[in-house]
């Protein structure tokens, strides 16, 4: 190809299914791509959506700010709370429970990472445990919350960091309203057929059930697990992760408030999986995670059911899935987002995040008429470490339990485990070392709350810890402790925060 020859740029866009990825990408493109692209999205009433990923992680503040939304108003729409970490309860150990919190941990030495001189003084019994050094998880056992503030740069209330618990289908009314004031087109209606060019085997156009043709340049599959087009269409191939990762089902049901209102997501071990616990402002989302092989439906169901804060405010739905991803999420003129493109159980609150980094990866790697296989072949390399990552973060809460009271949890317990993850928890115990690989989504300090939270112990510590003589390490670790103490004292309330500054509206329980 002539380097100087014109590039034949696209024109139509078309996303395939909505809820939250479909009107999230749509979003996406409107504000990023200035109304120069026709976008349409094609969706049916009748098609429900998963609607599971209703906690967040701090990325999602980002696609906001992209966005330009308003925070409180975001918060207000959605019915939203706000999140600082995930309580583990009943992980590794029955009684067990700790949080992942979001943000950092104390403040460096420069000489090596903080918690190299927890851990030495951790191992010796002489400081307490690991959440005492963050203002996340310290909150989050007090019920507090607030912002960071950016007026106080020396002190741990500059450095909260949040994200959210929203009501999925609020989230997807809202970024609809926001998409088609920036031109978005919606078309109602069944996809009959999916249709093909001959030559190559691209998507060319959509038959609806009810006659009408849409045709595109560039289709986004947002037609969840079924993979209308990446799969039916184009037959990308699936890659299986569920031995790793047997859960393969889960119960999903809304309850009224009672208990804690908590700045948090909870997981709760259960004797064949887990149960997620997240609070919104209109109600509290549940669900029971398990697999299928080790425990019925119905007593799947009964666990669930009986472990409610609240009366439910509807019927419990089944979810069937399988953990893993397409083998191609770009697949010619076609790319798979959300979960079209693949499956991870909601353990970390990462279904979101996946959608957002696959909407900015597609933004990277934006094509012409020409759909260099080149950047086809690197988007998808690039997802594949994302996923895989996120993968081995989540099969190791699994792996590192001890527990010995259900088939379940022996199962985990022993199983293999991909040698990266070997390698990093081999590592790990050693001298608490922990290295953060490329751009991968969780940090050091996120692997070190699940290993520790977990029980994965350290034989040792950092040799340079030793370049501080004990006297100084244990002050600056008690005057650490101690600020932070102060900081969460003068925090509101969770509940507080949001009735001062962004109460949603009551709303119906059956909206």
């Amino acid at each position: 190809m002539d380097a100087t020859a014109p590039q034949q740029p696209i024109k139509r866009i078309v996303i395939v299914g909505g809820g939250t990825s479909g009107w999230m990408t749509a979003a996406a493109f409107a504000k990023v791509l200035h109304g120069r692209f026709e976008i349409r999205l094609v969706e049916s009433e009748d098609i429900g959506t998963i609607g599971v990923g209703e906690a967040t992680i701090p990325m999602i503040r980002v696609f906001n700010q992209i966005l330009e939304l308003d925070e409180n108003e975001f918060v207000r729409e959605t019915q939203a709370t706000f999140k600082l970490g995930i309580e583990f309860v009943n992980w590794g150990s029955q009684g067990n429970r700790y949080i992942h919190g979001f943000g950092k941990f104390g403040q460096e030495l420069w000489t090596t990472d903080f918690h190299q001189y927890w851990l030495k003084m951790w191992l010796a019994g002489k400081v307490p445990d690991l959440e005492h050094y963050s203002i996340n998880r310290m909150a989050c056992r007090a019920g507090k919350f607030m912002r960071a503030d950016p007026e106080m740069p020396k002190s741990p209330l500059s450095e909260i960091v949040h994200a959210f618990h929203f009501d999925a289908s609020l989230f997807a009314r809202y970024l609809r309203k926001y998409s088609e004031a920036r031109g978005v087109v919606r078309t109602e209606g069944k996809i009959a057929s999916v249709l093909q060019r001959e030559a190559d085997g691209f998507v060319e156009a959509l038959q609806m059930a009810d006659g009408t043709r849409v045709e595109g340049d560039f289709f986004i599959d947002c037609s969840g697990m079924r993979g209308l087009l990446i799969e039916q269409a184009l037959h990308s191939g699936f890659e299986d992760w569920s031995h790793w990762l047997p859960a393969n089902s889960a119960w999903a049901v809304p309850c009224d408030h009672g208990g804690e209102f908590t700045p948090y997501t909870r997981a709760t071990a259960h004797a064949s999986g887990w149960q997620w616990r997240i609070p919104l402002q209109h109600r509290i989302g549940n669900g029971h995670v398990y697999c299928d092989k080790f425990i019925s439906d119905d007593e799947a169901r009964s666990v669930l059911m009986n472990k409610l804060d609240g009366a439910p405010q509807a019927d419990p739905r089944l979810i069937k899935f399988t953990t893993g991803k397409r083998r191609k999420q770009w697949n010619r003129n076609v790319v798979a987002v959300g979960l079209a493109s693949g499956f991870l159980e909601p353990l970390e609150s990462t279904s979101i995040h996946l959608v957002q980094a696959a909407i900015d990866k597609i933004l990277t790697f934006f094509p012409d008429r020409g759909f260099s296989q080149r950047d086809i072949d690197e988007f998808n390399a690039q997802m594949d470490f994302e996923y895989t990552r996120i993968r081995d973060f989540i099969i190791l809460h699994y792996k590192l339990g001890t527990r010995d009271d259900s088939p379940f949890w022996r199962y985990c317990r022993d199983m293999e485990v991909p040698q990266s993850l070997l390698d990093r928890m081999s590592l790990y115990r050693r001298h608490g070392r922990i290295f953060r690989e490329g751009l991968e989504l969780f940090t050091p300090v996120g692997w070190l709350q699940v290993m520790h939270g977990q029980g994965l112990r350290p034989e040792g510590y950092h040799p340079l810890v030793d370049v501080f003589d004990e006297k100084e390490v244990l002050d600056f670790l008690g005057n650490i402790e101690e600020v932070i103490g102060k900081c969460v004292e003068v925090m509101p309330s969770h509940a507080d925060y949001i009735a001062r500054h962004c109460a949603a509206p009551k709303m119906q329980v059956n909206q």
